[in-house]
């Protein structure tokens, strides 16, 4: 049996606000850098080469490219961000700094009097 009478409209119309999520940007889009690529909650989307993970699990662009979508080994769906030409800088190898060379003090040797 029911508990409570079968009332209409006034114990009804309650609802939660959209929380918005998706994906924003999609493959082949244009981002710049800091745009948000997708909103979700846990990790179906990974952030890839370029992105960045929020601490929300928005995935974000690192830098300003193109929007790629790729599937892991692993059924994980990767998301990165292909640099534009603009972007792209000539990186140097860093050089490892050569110590300096510090001379030990020179002790000069002990002379014992049983020698003499």
């Amino acid at each position: 049996m029911a508990h409570k009478k079968g009332v209409g409209s006034s114990d009804n119309g309650r609802d939660s606000k959209s929380k918005r999520l998706g994906v924003k940007l999609f493959g082949g889009q244009v981002a710049k850098a800091g745009n948000i690529l997708v909103r979700q909650r846990g990790t179906k989307f990974h952030a890839g080469e370029n992105t960045y993970l929020g601490k929300d699990f928005t995935v974000h662009a690192q830098v300003a490219g193109t929007v790629a979508f790729k599937r892991g080994k692993d059924d994980r769906t990767w998301i990165s961000i292909i640099p534009s030409l603009d972007e792209v800088k000539e990186t140097v190898a860093p050089v490892a700094k050569a110590k300096p060379v510090v001379a030990a003090p020179v002790v000069p040797p002990v002379v014992s009097s049983e020698e003499e």
